[in-house]
Order: structure tokens, then C-alpha cells, then sequence
């Protein structure tokens, strides 16, 4: 795990893979302790494009029946947060009256989870929902959505990889690179 760059700035390693695994064991665990027992079938509600490697890591852990729902949303511009949130494509499905688990790669600025909520519960109308993250930002989120599951918490720094993107690269790295200031 060395440093690496991508459009012209440098990051280096910030979370191994190991460790995001052995915290998405974790988060699973409780997950699936919270559903086991439920009579329906839930929907894994993945955010693409950031959330499908966790989303994918999440699914094979969790221990109970669920359908798996995309949808994308954006408001990423560069390294710095547009602080408008775009509904780019779905959901793949209708979920009027499901229990829905957002499953998100970060939450910073929490603007993704009002739009998603306000999304969900009004237009969409569904019975409930809990939000799973990967990564918080706990310095940056101040909004009313509560965050029900979360992996890792982090500062407010920018980051790479297991998903997330710098312009649409870097998803595909193994582990979480942070940018070299």
C-alpha cells in the first residue's frame, strides 16, 4: 500500500482493507441481529456508485433474506461537496411499505440522507428505514436523520477508494486513501 495519484494529487493509505472488513463484520452483526426475526423481506437500498463495494462486502454477511434495491444519487464536484443532491437513476423497484436499510459509503454534510429520507418517506411512502454507513464524518453531520449503523468514523478529510471517487476514479482500490496535504 503505497501512495498513488490520481488526477495530479497525491493520497496515501488511510484504512486497509482488513480493517474496513473487520468493521463491516461488525456492523453486519448488528444488522442482522435487528432483522432476523423480521416477517417481511427487507430492501438493501445501495447508493450508487460509491456504496456498491460495501454494499457488496455488507450482503454477504448479513444473515437474513433481503432484496437488494439500487438507486444513485449525486452531489460530488471534484473534492468538495456541491451541497445539492441530484436523484441520477431509480430506485430499481417501488418500495411503498418496505422496511428499507440505506446502505451509503460516507455521510458528511448529511444532505444525501434528508433528500433520501424526505424521498422515502414521502414519495415513496415506505414503512420504515434505517441508514447503515461505512464512513462518518461526525464533525461535518449535524442533520436529524439518524445514522442507525455506522462502520468507521473518520475526520473530515478527503478520501479514495473501496468505492469512493476522486472525478470518477479510484473506486476500485482495495483499501482508503486519504489526500496528501
Amino acid at each position: 500500500m503505497d501512495k498513488i495519484i490520481l488526477h495530479g494529487k497525491e493520497f496515501v493509505p488511510f484504512i486497509r482493507y482488513d480493517e474496513l472488513s473487520s468493521k463491516i463484520d461488525a456492523v453486519a452483526k448488528r444488522i442482522s441481529d435487528d432483522y432476523k426475526d423480521s416477517e417481511d423481506v427487507p430492501v438493501l437500498l445501495c447508493i450508487l456508485n460509491g456504496s456498491i463495494m460495501f454494499a457488496s462486502e455488507l450482503m454477504k454477511r448479513l444473515e437474513f433474506p433481503l432484496e437488494l434495491v439500487s438507486m444513485k444519487l449525486s452531489s460530488y464536484c471534484g473534492t468538495e461537496s456541491t451541497g445539492k443532491v441530484k436523484r441520477v437513476m431509480g430506485p430499481t423497484t417501488s418500495l411503498e411499505g418496505r422496511r428499507v436499510i440505506i446502505c451509503e459509503d460516507i455521510v458528511d454534510t448529511g444532505n444525501t440522507m434528508v433528500t433520501l429520507r424526505d424521498y422515502l418517506e414521502n414519495e415513496q411512502k415506505v414503512k420504515d428505514f434505517r441508514v447503515c454507513t461505512l464512513l462518518c464524518k461526525p464533525e461535518m453531520y449535524h442533520k436529524d436523520v439518524p445514522l442507525d449503523y455506522i462502520a468507521i468514523n473518520i475526520p473530515n478529510r478527503f478520501i479514495v477508494g473501496f468505492g469512493l471517487d476522486y472525478d470518477e476514479i479510484g473506486r476500485n482500490l482495495k483499501d482508503i486513501y486519504v489526500l496528501n496535504q
